[in-house]
């Protein structure tokens, strides 16, 4: 299979000199379409880090990040606009959902399309087959505020698969629900990943929820301890 995402020897240092904390410590990490894979650790352990370079929020200290076979950082980034790679290529799932509490569903799920430049009628046809697929439709002329958590969780999830993209991070997606709606998004991420061939990377403390996932990371200290 075609690595979607392929990190090599990735470091990342904040600070400089005695107060100088070393983040990642040399991460090598390869994700290919259609895979699940988890990220595990304590706070601190460097997952927020490494999920941060990987959206290309953060800039690395050296290494190397390719995405869908186009090199976007070696020891610096490359002649490549990060915006709109991050707007076509990768799609954000948040614990906190970050929906837009004044738009409705449809509209939440509309708006990166209306980023990408996508023409009116086919955003909201593509918004509403994502709704569809959700299991949200029903919801789709709803505020934010009148929706559960769980309903806005596959709110968040049909805006992040808006642009199809080639790449979902997942936030401690289950963070802020139950047990029994946290399973249901994971299902979810799974039936996303095998489905649409979408490379799924999900950060997540709870080991409960990573059944039926292809990897597992564990980090400590900057540094993979364990993949399985």
């Amino acid at each position: 299979m075609a690595a979607v995402l392929k990190v090599e020897n990735l470091k990342k240092t904040y600070g400089s000199g005695r107060l100088a904390v070393e983040a990642l410590k040399g991460i090598d990490l390869t994700v290919n379409a259609g895979d699940l894979v988890a990220l595990l650790g304590p706070s601190g352990s460097g997952k927020t880090t490494l999920l941060l370079c990987v959206s290309l929020i953060l800039e690395p200290t050296a290494g190397k990040i390719s995405l869908d076979g186009e090199t976007l950082f070696d020891h610096g980034w490359q002649n490549v606009d990060i915006r709109q790679v991050r707007l076509q290529k990768i799609g954000f799932i948040f614990q906190a959902r970050n929906l837009i509490p004044f738009l409705t569903a449809m509209e939440n799920v509309i708006l990166p399309l209306d980023l990408m430049g996508v023409e009116r009628a086919e955003a909201v046809r593509r918004a509403r087959e994502l709704l569809e697929y959700m299991e949200i439709s029903e919801r789709a002329d709803y505020l934010p505020a009148l929706m559960s958590g769980g309903e806005q969780q596959r709110v968040a999830i049909a805006r992040a698969l808006a642009g199809s993209p080639k790449l979902v991070l997942a936030d401690e997606p289950t963070g802020a629900l139950d047990s029994v709606r946290g399973m249901k998004v994971m299902e979810l991420l799974k039936s996303i990943a095998r489905e649409k061939q979408t490379a799924v990377i999900c950060v997540t403390h709870d080991e409960r929820m990573i059944e039926g996932f292809d990897s597992i990371f564990r980090l400590k200290d900057g540094q993979i301890m364990l993949d399985t």
